[in-house]
């Protein structure tokens, strides 16, 4: 069957089965970022992982996902979307083995940092394809339909996750990843059409390079310091490490110009400068909970692994059932108003937190704080991104995306590398309910914080009302 591209429609064959390759690929990514931190108390014990092990299985994802996902879009556009896209898919469900099979934590960690890259590839992949393949008159509906099928597997993850565990192993929720995605192939080989960019930039493997050495050397020194000190030598050397390779790459990017990965000009603009500080803050609060409140409700409250992901869902469906109308909202009042006060109304949901203990109820305890921290987050969401959107010219809107998504991503890396420093957790002090229970009322302490930093940066630096450059020249005067 041969289809041409940017021709199908929702309602045809080919349309769902493009639909289902897209969705059950970026569901496996989604999955994976909210099912690993349910099973983190179970695979600590199965592993003899200490703290830092745990901190290095999430971030280890997190850290090649974040340095790599720009340029897993350019291979895309370069060497066929769909292409890249299968083989990211592969790789995804190949390293999800491996993460399986894991017989010590830094098999597992090593196995992680691989899977990242293979998000990198699937993950840009998948709305790349909805968007090339589909007629221009069906995009938006396919968009829309990706955007919420993806939405319930990001809200079914940590249940599912959860039934898993408890039912079978934390090894199963890696297992899973292998059906759909030979389903995803499957449909991406047999319903999309290829396609490609038809002038595609040089690639920056270089700028990809230096960001993730410098993410990963902050991020190590970051763990470490908790059981070595700030003064030891394979810290300072780290630190050493991570700053020379931001510092390069700054330059780098500099130097290139338009052919950067991160293009310089896209900073001209005050506020998509500023939007994208308020992301490190707002996510890197949202990472912190995740990885923590988890970890508390099974460690402390003595909640299931189902029962602790379940914390979860309240948040997630309210997004769910709530983006639209805040983004419809925020179009008409303008961004400020609700990025000024969501990140308030989610930090009173990480203050309500603060109170649960070793008697946790989760109807009478977890859930107002997770209900009241989801409430925030719908606020806010919808209306960044379109305020990210709106800070660039309209030829700069799919870097200005991906640099968004990064920015999301690197917050909540550093979220998860620092807060058990800040709050004094090391070594297995999370298997100590009280170590836990004092550090996890510090970590939300510090989460609400962020999430009022970002607030006030809200207030004096995003515009009053909406903003759209000039649309007769690019912004800050480079063609990226």
């Amino acid at each position: 069957m041969y289809i041409v591209s940017g021709s199908l429609r929702l309602g045809s064959g080919p349309g769902r089965g493009a639909l289902l390759a897209a969705t059950l690929a970026s569901g496996m990514a989604f999955l994976d970022a909210t099912i690993v931190n349910v099973a983190l108390p179970h695979l600590g014990v199965s592993l003899g992982a200490s703290l830092a092990g745990l901190q290095w299985t999430v971030n280890g994802y997190m850290l090649t996902l974040a340095a790599f996902v720009l340029l897993g879009g350019s291979l895309g556009d370069r060497y066929g979307r769909r292409r890249v896209f299968v083989v990211g898919v592969f790789w995804f469900s190949a390293t999800s083995v491996l993460c399986g099979f894991a017989l010590n934590v830094e098999w597992l960690i090593g196995a992680r940092v691989l899977q990242g890259l293979g998000a990198a590839l699937l993950v840009p992949g998948s709305l790349a394809l909805i968007q090339s393949s589909f007629h221009p008159d069906e995009r938006g509906k396919a968009i829309g339909a990706w955007t919420g099928l993806s939405g319930v597997a990001t809200a079914a993850g940590p249940f599912i996750g959860g039934w898993l565990i408890d039912a079978i192993s934390w090894r199963a929720i890696f297992f899973l990843n292998v059906p759909l995605a030979l389903v995803a192939v499957f449909a991406a080989a047999r319903w999309v059409p290829e396609s490609r960019a038809p002038r595609v930039q040089r690639f920056d493997v270089a700028g990809a390079l230096l960001a993730a050495t410098g993410l990963a050397g902050i991020t190590y020194a970051l763990i470490q310091s908790a059981g070595h000190g700030l003064r030891s030598l394979p810290v300072a050397l780290s630190v050493a490490v991570g700053v020379g390779a931001a510092v390069a790459f700054v330059l780098l990017e500099r130097r290139r110009g338009p052919a950067a990965m991160l293009p310089p000009s896209l900073f001209a603009s005050r506020m998509f400068s500023a939007l994208n500080i308020y992301t490190v803050s707002i996510y890197a609060a949202l990472g912190g909970l995740s990885f923590f409140l988890v970890v508390f409700l099974q460690n402390v409250a003595g909640f299931s692994a189902v029962g602790a992901g379940a914390s979860i869902l309240p948040t997630t469906l309210l997004m769910l059932a709530g983006s639209s109308w805040s983004g419809a909202l925020a179009s008409r009042i303008g961004p400020r108003p609700q990025l000024t006060v969501g990140p308030l109304v989610a930090a009173v949901g990480l203050l309500l937190l603060r109170r649960i203990g070793a008697d946790a109820n989760f109807w009478t305890d977890v859930l107002p704080g997770t209900v009241v921290f989801g409430a925030g987050l719908t606020l806010l969401v919808a209306p960044l991104t379109a305020a990210v959107l709106g800070a660039v010219s309209d030829e700069h809107s799919g870097i200005a995306s991906g640099v968004n998504n990064a920015a999301a991503r690197a917050g909540g890396l550093l979220a998860v590398a620092a807060l058990p420093l800040l709050v004094g957790l090391s070594g297995t002090g999370y298997e100590h309910p009280d170590q836990l229970a004092a550090g996890f009322r510090g970590a939300m302490a510090w989460c609400a914080g962020l999430l009022a930093a970002g607030a006030v940066l809200a207030l004096v630096l995003v515009h009053p009302s909406p903003r759209r450059p000039d649309r007769g020249r690019p912004s800050g005067g480079d063609n990226a």
